[in-house]
């Protein structure tokens, strides 16, 4: 698996609660462009995204699943975006001080073409993609996304 680690300015409960909030993933996930329902249960195991992937007029409707979850601190998730394949995404925070934390995402195709290609030429267009989703991951938690105001 390709895995990306930034330090952020946030603390773990800050980031938690923007991955907790489904309908915030198209804000911080690359390659997400519109989230069409989310589970009652998101982020429980079992519970799913259902979202839309590309770029308008060329979006792939489709769904992202939970695998396993530690709440707070990691969630394993089973991303679709057929006929591209799927994907396995663990994304873990941890604390690293007061208002600060470690946020890792760690990606590798399971299914697919996206399988096919050589994991040489995979992981460096997983990294770049996942640098820029912690970036903003990260954006979003300092700014306070995710919080009751």
């Amino acid at each position: 698996m390709s895995t990306v680690t930034r330090p952020f300015k946030s603390s773990a409960a800050d980031v938690w609660k923007v991955i907790a909030d489904g309908w915030l993933y198209p804000g911080w996930v690359v390659g997400a462009s519109r989230i069409r329902a989310v589970d009652d249960q998101w982020p429980q195991v079992g519970a799913k995204l259902h979202h839309s992937v590309g770029v308008w007029p060329f979006l792939i409707d489709d769904s992202t699943s939970v695998a396993a979850v530690q709440t707070g601190r990691s969630l394993e998730l089973l991303a679709r975006g057929w006929p591209m394949g799927e994907a396995k995404v663990l994304i873990t925070v941890e604390e690293a001080g007061p208002d600060e934390c470690r946020v890792s995402i760690s990606e590798d195709a399971v299914r697919g073409p996206g399988k096919l290609v050589p994991k040489v030429l995979r992981d460096p267009v997983i990294d770049v993609r996942n640098n820029e989703t912690l970036r903003r991951l990260e954006l979003m938690a300092v700014g306070g996304a995710g919080r009751q105001r």
